[in-house]
C-alpha cells in the first residue's frame, strides 16, 4: 500500500482535473459556441453546436475567402517592408515589387474582412488613388517612377492602422 500525503493526493487530483478540462476544451470542434443555458452552475460553461446562418449572402460576408490573408497578416507583411529599401545596391526592383505586392494583399484583405470595406474607408481610398496613379503597369520603371507614392501610401496606412490596433492584434 502506498502512503501518500494529503498534499500529494490533492496535487495529483488537481493535475487530473486540469488535464481532463484541457482535453475536453481541446476536443470541442470548430463549430461550437459557448452557451450557459444548459449549465447547472453559472461558473461552468458548456459548448453547443454553432447555428449556421440560413442566408448564404450573410454567411459569405462573415468569413473572408480562404485565399485572402487576414488584415493582421497582410499588415504584418507591409510592416516588414520597413526593413528594406532602394538604398541597397541591386535591391530596388525587389523592394518596390514586394511593396506593391504587400499593398495589393492588404487591399484585398481589407475588402474581404468581415467588418466590411467601409471600416477601412481611409486606407482603401488611399490605395485606390495609388492604383489610379500606377495603372496596370507593374514594371520596375513604373514602380520606381511612383516610389514616393508607394512608400507614402505604406506610411499613411501604417499610421492609420496604428490608430486601429484591434484590426491587427
Amino acid at each position: 500500500m502506498i502512503n501518500a500525503s494529503p498534499r500529494r493526493t490533492l496535487a495529483a487530483s488537481a493535475l487530473v482535473v486540469s488535464s481532463t478540462a484541457l482535453l475536453i476544451s481541446c476536443s470541442s470542434g470548430p463549430n461550437t459556441t459557448s452557451s450557459d443555458s444548459s449549465s447547472p452552475s453559472p461558473d461552468i460553461r458548456t459548448t453547443a453546436p454553432a447555428t449556421p446562418t440560413d442566408d448564404p449572402a450573410t454567411a459569405s460576408t462573415t468569413e473572408p475567402p480562404q485565399d485572402v490573408e487576414k488584415v493582421r497578416d497582410a499588415f504584418a507583411g507591409l510592416q516588414a517592408t520597413y526593413n528594406d529599401g532602394c538604398t541597397t545596391p541591386g535591391n530596388c526592383a525587389y523592394f518596390l515589387g514586394r511593396l506593391h505586392d504587400e499593398l495589393t494583399g492588404l487591399d484585398k484583405a481589407m475588402r474581404a474582412d468581415p467588418q466590411g470595406p467601409g471600416h477601412f474607408e481611409e486606407p482603401l481610398a488611399r490605395l485606390a488613388k495609388l492604383w489610379g496613379e500606377l495603372g496596370d503597369d507593374t514594371s520596375f520603371e513604373n514602380l520606381k517612377k511612383h516610389q514616393d507614392q508607394l512608400t507614402g501610401a505604406r506610411d499613411k496606412i501604417n499610421a492609420w492602422m496604428q490608430g486601429h490596433p484591434e484590426d491587427y492584434r
